[in-house]
């Protein structure tokens, strides 16, 4: 089967985050099982406009705000190369059920819905917010969609479409066989990208109470984005970033850490916290979609009630402060992260690829 795969970023892009590793992960799966997967995304700068890896290629052109126009340009160019276009949907969709003729299977990992107004400027949000991002979708109610958390499919489902599978991200890490070594002082982590939709900015406000309850606590931030700078002048030295750090030195840091922080705004599922999970390290995140899938309230972590800054620092507090509440969930945790693996989640895939749906 010849597969054109649609997305607005790869993995080699600098602002790729976890719906780029779920699109590698399985797409170069389905590549080692025989299918010819091609992927159309958009370019950056030092790309080459055609690439390969895990045996897919790869075709960037455009940028992010142009790259539906030259997948569709491309796809009218090639109507009968395809036997499958898969279009991932991050915010503005590629609209392929109005121009593809083979079939299509949408995947959606989260609406935007409140990220309109922390990454767009007004009036603009709120037009995303009430009118554009319904409108767009409604071209892909009756298209088989793949979403991968429960709270993403009831979003779904809410806007009319009618076959939604949840196929749930996989794990990049192999679980350790026990805890590892923690730090000697309390530890917080914070891992992603740096924009505002993630609320760093409440994390480093939060830690501020933390520290007047826990004075030697530390507060580590990996990852990068706009928002860096702002947030270093806002940390004011308290605070150790530690930028883009490559797999191994995150493996490192994930498992000396206490607890995860996570106070995004929404996700799709929150495949950090399992990543976390997977080193013996519970989670702390607003109760929000795809949050409240990924964190297990009580048993792998604790949920805060959503921009509450107050609420996030409690539960930070609790789970540093109350040793024996953090070693039984940094052991449920771990064997939680046992079920996910991305051979599974391409597994599920490739059936839906494989259907006559």
């Amino acid at each position: 089967m010849r597969i054109l795969w649609l997305n607005w970023k790869d993995l080699k892009n600098p602002e790729a985050g976890g719906a780029e590793v779920f699109t590698h992960e399985v797409s170069t799966r389905l590549a080692s099982w025989g299918y010819e997967v091609t992927l159309f995304t958009s370019s950056f700068p030092g790309a080459s406009p055609l690439d390969s890896y895990g045996g897919v290629s790869i075709i960037r052109k455009g940028t992010r705000t142009s790259v539906q126009g030259e997948a569709k340009r491309f796809y009218k160019e090639n109507p009968d190369r395809y036997d499958l276009v898969v279009d991932e949907i991050n915010t503005k969709p590629f609209m392929a059920p109005r121009f593809v003729t083979c079939r299509v299977i949408a995947l959606i990992h989260q609406l935007a819905r409140e990220v309109w107004f922390y990454e767009t400027p007004l009036p603009l949000a709120i037009v995303g917010y009430l009118v554009m991002e319904r409108v767009w979708l409604n071209s892909y109610r009756e298209t088989t969609t793949v979403t991968v958390s429960k709270s993403s499919q009831q979003d779904l489902v809410a806007l009319g479409f009618k076959n939604v599978n949840v196929i749930p991200d996989g794990l990049s890490y192999k679980p350790l066989l026990e805890i590892p070594e923690k730090e000697k002082n309390p530890t917080i982590l914070y891992l992603g990208r740096l924009t505002r939709a993630k609320r760093v900015d409440h994390l480093v406000a939060a830690f501020d109470l933390v520290q007047t309850k826990l004075p030697n606590a530390r507060l580590w931030i990996v990852g990068d984005g706009y928002q860096k700078a702002a947030l270093e002048e806002k940390a004011n030295g308290r605070v150790t970033f530690f930028g883009r750090l490559d797999h191994g030195k995150v493996s490192e840091l994930l498992g000396r850490a206490w607890v995860l922080a996570y106070p995004s705004v929404r996700e799709g599922f929150g495949l950090t916290v399992i990543e976390a999970n997977a080193h013996g390290t519970p989670a702390v995140g607003y109760d929000v979609p795809g949050i409240r899938d990924s964190i297990l309230d009580g048993k792998t972590g604790l949920l805060a009630r959503s921009g509450s800054i107050g609420a996030l620092s409690e539960c930070l507090v609790r789970i540093l402060a109350e040793t024996q509440l953090r070693q039984q969930m940094a052991q449920d945790a771990l064997e939680y992260s046992r079920a996910f693996s991305w051979d599974e989640t391409a597994t599920q895939f490739r059936k839906l690829v494989d259907s006559d749906l």
